[in-house]
């Protein structure tokens, strides 16, 4: 029996017309803009952000689109085997890693430069999701379906928080404790860890930040109390989201990047960049965007036949869910400095890297659901 839709595209390659476009499409006005931003932020010259990001962005994309042909049960098989993977790679960052910036998170292995901790934050939902998949339903809510998945999550959080790395440690635990929970691990057991974790801070303050990310936390308690020191990125970010104003100073028209007033104006700050030439409005529809695109994950998640699509494809969701939303209440000064990226507008191949292995399994998984044959 064909595969092939029956609307009229009959020219269309079947595995071609079967993706979902209004979600590429959707995409890809996402990295076009981007790439519009950080020509802006450059000062209107695609050197040396806006060009090299565009290569990686196609690039990226192409092989999101590589994946979605995977069939969603391979995704199962490699789950574990990923993940321990991983976790050897983690290590060897620790023990020959590349340092960069004051962090040692990168393996150099001759034509790249991997960030094995970026690979982990989608992995963590495919190895906590294939553990629930493996565990009968009917013991979730027992201990034993607990501290597995807790030593899962805490084994690479607490090597990347080793680097150190706190935004993506952070990313990590929020990704696994997310399938835990829609797995069906109790209420009950989420609000004694957060009481517990709660108790913990003091101690994790004193002894398990770095001195960098002590002070990140102050200046968020009070932004005053460091203007021109570890406040100074966000003082900067506010003032130029809201010079923006509602339809922005328009583009190529920033003057806290171009002026260098605002640091990292082409990473962790590239939405404040953004919302001072495009302002409120623009925002406004990266938001609605973003939206969309978590949307369809959860959607694909809630169509999905085996207990193991459905929480992968629900934590990817909420994966990218968290990666929006962290950035963006920590550029608008809602939530402490701690490197997260807003995946396709921020410049970087790490981020990109992560949001498009998101979307290629989510691609997959909603291939799955329409009983179409891969790979």
């Amino acid at each position: 029996m064909s595969t092939r839709p029956a609307n009229g595209l009959a020219f269309v390659p079947a595995p071609l017309a079967q993706l979902p476009w209004k979600i590429l499409l959707l995409v890809l006005a996402i990295g076009c803009f981007d790439l519009l931003v950080l020509y802006s932020a450059a000062g209107g010259n695609i050197r040396p952000w806006a060009l090299s990001q565009g290569v990686r962005f196609f690039i990226l994309l192409a092989g999101a689109i590589v994946l979605s042909r995977v069939r969603e049960d391979m995704w199962g098989k490699i789950a574990l085997p990923a993940y321990g993977v991983l976790c050897v790679m983690l290590v060897l960052v620790e023990l020959v890693g590349a340092v960069r910036g004051g962090g040692q998170r990168w393996l150099d292995v001759g034509f790249i430069r991997l960030q094995p901790s970026e690979l982990m934050k989608p992995c963590i939902v495919l190895a906590c999701a294939k553990f629930y998949d493996m565990l009968p339903p009917n013991e979730t809510r027992r201990f034993g379906a607990i501290w597995p998945a807790a030593l899962l999550i805490m084994l690479p959080a607490a090597l990347v928080m080793k680097q150190p790395d706190l935004g993506t440690a952070l990313m990590i635990t929020i990704g696994g404790v997310t399938v835990m929970f829609l797995a069906g691990v109790p209420l009950r057991l989420f609000i004694a860890g957060a009481l517990a974790l709660g108790a913990a801070i003091p101690l994790a303050i004193n002894f398990v930040l770095h001195d960098y990310q002590k002070n990140r936390i102050l200046v968020f308690l009070d932004p005053e109390s460091d203007p021109l020191g570890t406040g100074y990125h966000i003082s900067q970010s506010k003032i130029a989201i809201g010079s923006g104003g509602i339809f922005g100073k328009g583009f190529l028209n920033g003057t806290q990047s171009h002026l260098d007033y605002l640091p990292e104006g082409h990473t962790d700050f590239a939405l404040a960049t953004m919302m001072e030439e495009w302002g409120l409005v623009g925002g406004v529809l990266l938001i609605l965007a973003f939206f969309v695109i978590v949307q369809w994950g959860l959607a694909a998640a809630l169509q999905a036949q085996s207990r193991f699509a459905k929480l992968t494809a629900a934590g990817l969701a909420a994966t990218i869910f968290y990666y929006v939303s962290i950035n963006m209440a920590m550029v608008m000064g809602m939530a402490p400095v701690v490197g997260v990226p807003l995946p396709l507008i921020s410049n970087g191949g790490s981020s990109q890297m992560t949001f498009m292995l998101c979307l290629g399994i989510l691609m997959s998984i909603d291939r799955g659901n329409r009983k179409t044959p891969g790979w």
